[in-house]
């Protein structure tokens, strides 16, 4: 899928429930460069806008106050006229010190953000703290990822105690292991510990299905002439003794029965992920190292993993451990995709069963007719070559246009593909068939 959700996008935290009697809920946040978003979220929760009148009594119009005063911040421009008490002006401060403007009230457009959080480390994890007790745990993670981006709070992270303070995600392992080259050792083991975790979660939700998808189209791959029953393929046996239809009796009489082959523990297939590992392909880099474990614990396919910037490195030798992998590459960088794709196709030893996989924005430093004569090539030898835009949940990056079209002329489309539609994506490649691609 190819639609554009860059990181300095809206987010949203859910409104508490107007039922569940519970005064401190979450509220709607804009972040820096949404807040008609907090315009359009707040208009949801009454269609009248802040201080209308509900039919449903004063207590309705008093949450819808409430809310409305959390959306907007407080100042002169909110009109509510609610000072926040207990609870709300517990989490109306911890918004302020990441969303407020550097003056307060007036006019917010054009101006710009800055943090109420200061510079040092313990009022960071005080508010670390806060956030998370007033918010849920995907609300705490979009926060955490405005105040590193926003707010310059990326070498704090560098000190353990932060480190502990924080909730573990994707984009937070992405900063931590594009500060991986200056971190101190007294850092490092705690960070090993917060890539781990969110590892090892990626895991537990995509493994099993990989393996099962895979394996089943392995299997599928590998056909067989005498098979037992409960292993035929009778949609291909079928077509393959068309010739053999009786008309009167309304059958076909199979001469040749065509069947699933079973499990071996031989190599069938070969795999190579060659990944991107500029900065804004973080979230892609971490999906793709656990995947690349998780394949290169099937016996039946000989998975290799490279990763590149404007240096190639392979790092296939870590395979069984997808932490060392991800701090292995070094975020950021320029890119050389033609020298990376050169290198995949130096090892390829079988090519009508490999599969390379290309994960990147498609900015290309190299030589671009290079690249793409790689690409050629490696179709014209018989290798199922995908390329995809990312490998996340967030859908694709900016990306070269360009060089997307001139693959999809070469029948090597470019789109973005999510975790969850990654064993479909690579099921339908091992087994040479057309590729799932989202709807745009």
């Amino acid at each position: 899928m190819t639609t554009d959700t860059g990181p300095g996008g809206p987010a949203t935290v859910p409104t508490p429930d107007t039922g569940s009697g519970a005064p401190g809920g979450p509220a709607t946040v804009p972040t820096a460069t949404a807040t008609a978003t907090a315009t359009a979220t707040a208009t949801a929760t009454g269609p009248d806008g802040p201080g209308a009148r509900s039919a449903a009594g004063p207590g309705v119009d008093d949450e819808r106050l409430r809310r409305w005063r959390l959306v907007l911040g407080g100042g002169e421009a909110d009109g509510t006229g609610r000072v926040p008490a207990g609870t709300d002006a517990a989490m109306d401060g911890a918004l302020t010190a990441l969303y407020e403007n550097k003056g307060r009230g007036g006019d917010r457009r054009g101006r710009d953000r800055s943090a109420g959080l200061g510079a040092s480390a313990p009022s960071v994890a005080r508010w670390l703290g806060d956030i998370r007790t007033y918010f849920p745990s995907s609300v705490v993670q979009v926060m955490q990822r405005d105040a590193i981006d926003r707010l310059g709070l990326a070498t704090l992270l560098l000190e353990p105690e932060m480190l502990e303070a924080v909730e573990a995600d994707v984009h937070l392992v992405g900063t931590l292991l594009s500060l991986n080259k200056a971190m101190p050792e007294t850092t490092r083991e705690t960070a090993r510990a917060v890539v781990r975790k969110v590892v090892e979660d990626l895991e537990k939700r995509l493994a099993t299905r990989t393996r099962a998808t895979l394996t089943g189209a392995l299997d599928r791959s590998a056909r067989i002439s005498r098979p037992r029953h409960r292993d035929i393929d009778w949609d291909r046996t079928i077509r393959a003794n068309l010739k053999n239809y009786l008309p009167e009796h309304r059958t076909v009489v199979p001469e040749r029965l065509v069947g699933h082959g079973r499990a071996s523990q031989a190599v069938k297939k070969e795999v190579v992920l060659c990944i991107d590992q500029s900065g804004s392909m973080a979230a892609s880099v971490v999906h793709a190292s656990v995947f690349g474990a998780v394949l290169a614990s099937m016996r039946s396919i000989a998975t290799r993993l490279v990763v590149f910037d404007t240096a190639v490195v392979d790092l296939t030798d870590r395979l069984d451990d997808p932490v060392d992998v991800l701090f292995g590459t070094q975020l950021g960088g320029g890119t050389d995709i033609n020298r990376a794709l050169a290198y995949c196709q130096s090892r390829i030893t079988r090519p009508a069963d490999t599969v390379v996989v290309l994960i990147s924005d498609l900015y290309e430093g190299g030589i671009r007719d290079e690249m793409l004569k790689r690409v050629a090539a490696m179709k014209a030898a018989g290798v199922q070559f995908v390329a995809l835009l990312a490998l996340s949940d967030e859908g694709a990056p900016a990306y070269d246009r360009d060089h997307a079209a001139a693959l999809a002329e070469l029948g090597a489309p470019a789109f973005a593909c999510t975790p969850d539609l990654f064993p479909e994506i690579m099921a339908a490649a091992l087994e040479k068939r057309p590729l799932p691609i989202p709807a745009t």
